[in-house]
């Protein structure tokens, strides 16, 4: 017979025997939190984090020494590992103003050996020079560091960075012009450099580049003309040179890039000559921005084949008459604006849109009534601005047939309403109906707007209390009360 166990030493055994194991459980933990995250990788990363001076809205609160580090925001480890990969930090200026960064990019990044992408997108206030850490990175693949304040060169021997396929420092304070050497990043297919504050002209070296999907340079104070290299760019989709001081013909490579170019923005420079015809062959265009430039004649007859167009801004150029009859199936911004144009009415396959949402014709020679306009779709228009033309009648039923409407221009006309009539959406900002024969009282909804014109009309009665200069009212029959003579 088995002798009986004391029910005592029954209970102290089971005790025993579970602390043991909670003792190994926690043992484990620790040693399985230890092994998450390498120790040089959590220093690197730490270092970083002694750089950042102020972190409003927390982004890094759960950095925190002694915990996984591939849990941390941002920090990507490469798949069954513990070593860091990308590190992915970005803003959110839209949702959350709060989601800067401000202070340095802590060269104890360089610890992050097996780093491929280093993203540092929209933190706004990351300031200092480019992290020449990046040179001791041997498989960084990929550099965003976008709308941030880095300032400085960008470094010469950049082209030693051969791994890279991409690299975009858009929307900083880059100085100077762009180092030659990179040529040598024939891997890249994004190279983003736009809003910064370079000069000089465009290397050639970057016809090298034929890897090249996106090519952006906009927002710069590049000189010269626009190199003829594009030749060997076959898979370029993104083409975006605006805002720069760029003169001289739209060289002719260009027309090389017909079959895939979705994009080509080359607005706000210095250009001049014709629209090369050879634009009517790019099926694939969905956005032609040539505005702000001093091109002259007309438009080519070829710009019927652009089908797919959904954005397109010729203004304030030279262009002439006749312009073409488009075939677009439909198109969702259009603007013509400050050429010499003589369109006489809006164009039907303007009206016919289904999708449009900004429509600028100012100064287009419009002659008709505002009536006679019949968009098959206004739900979704965003800006219409129909200013410096001959058009008559009322601005109410398109005005309010609207739902979305931020904006509505239609200065020196001959439009003839009751300006009480006009109803404004919840979106609605900017109201310029100067130089008409509007009449009526100012109502007191026009308080809300942001901007103001309603001078020369023949408005009347007692100013609702608004925060807009006098020059927004001068000009009418008998308006009184502030910022004009007090009512009698």
């Amino acid at each position: 017979m088995k002798p009986k166990m004391n029910p005592t030493h029954a209970s102290t055994a089971t005790a025993t025997a579970f602390f043991f194991l909670i003792a190994v459980l926690t043992l484990l933990h620790h040693e399985a939190n230890a092994a998450t995250c390498h120790p040089e990788e959590e220093a690197g990363l730490l270092g970083f984090k002694s750089g950042i001076k102020s972190d409003p809205s927390g982004m890094l609160k759960n950095w925190i020494a002694g915990t996984d580090c591939c849990k941390w925001a941002g920090v990507e480890c490469h798949y069954n590992s513990t070593r860091v990969e990308r590190l992915y930090l970005t803003g959110q200026p839209d949702e959350n103003p709060k989601s800067i960064l401000s202070g340095t990019i802590s060269p104890t990044l360089s610890k992050l050996k097996l780093l491929d992408g280093l993203y540092l997108i929209d933190l706004q206030n990351i300031s200092g020079p480019f992290p020449t850490f990046v040179f001791q990175l041997p498989n960084i693949q990929y550099i965003y560091i976008e709308n941030n304040k880095l300032s400085g060169r960008i470094p010469e021997n950049i082209g030693t960075l051969t791994r890279l396929g991409a690299l975009s420092l858009a929307g900083n304070r880059f100085t100077g012009t762009v180092p030659g050497s990179i040529a040598k990043l024939t891997e890249l297919t994004q190279l983003k450099l736009g809003n910064n504050l370079l000069t000089g002209t465009l290397p050639k070296g970057v016809g090298n580049l034929v890897n090249l999907t996106y090519l952006g340079l906009e927002g710069n104070k590049f000189r010269g003309t626009i190199p003829d290299f594009f030749s060997s760019f076959t898979n370029l989709r993104i083409l975006n040179l605006t805002g720069n001081r760029f003169s001289g013909n739209i060289p002719s490579s260009i027309s090389t890039l017909a079959p895939k170019l979705g994009y080509l923005e080359l607005g706000h420079n210095s250009l001049s000559g014709k629209i090369p015809d050879f634009l009517g062959k790019f099926r694939a265009l969905d956005t032609l921005d040539l505005s702000w430039n001093r091109f002259r004649g007309t438009v080519p007859g070829s710009f019927r084949n652009l089908t797919k167009i959904f954005n397109l801004n010729l203004s304030n150029n030279l262009l002439v008459d006749p312009f073409p009859e488009m075939n677009v199936k439909g198109i969702e911004s259009l603007d013509l604006s400050n050429n010499s144009f003589h369109l006489g009415t809006i164009p039907k396959w303007v009206a016919s849109s289904p999708i449009i949402f900004s429509l600028k014709l100012a100064g287009c020679g419009i002659n008709m009534r505002l009536e006679d306009f019949k968009p098959s779709e206004t739900y979704f228009y965003d800006f219409i601005d129909l200013s410096g033309n001959n058009i008559t009648g009322s601005a109410i039923g398109l005005v309010n047939s609207t739902e979305y409407l931020v904006g509505f221009w239609s200065a020196g006309n001959k439009l003839k309403f009751d300006l009480g009539g006009l109803r404004f959406g919840q979106r609605f900002k900017y109201l310029d109906l100067s130089r008409n024969s509007v009449f009526g009282k100012v109502p007191d909804s026009v308080v809300g707007l942001q901007e103001l014109n309603l001078s020369y009309n023949h408005l009347c009665g007692k100013l609702p209390k608004n925060k807009f200069p006098a020059s927004a009212f001068v000009g009418n029959d008998c308006l009184c009360g502030a910022p004009l003579q007090p009512c009698k």
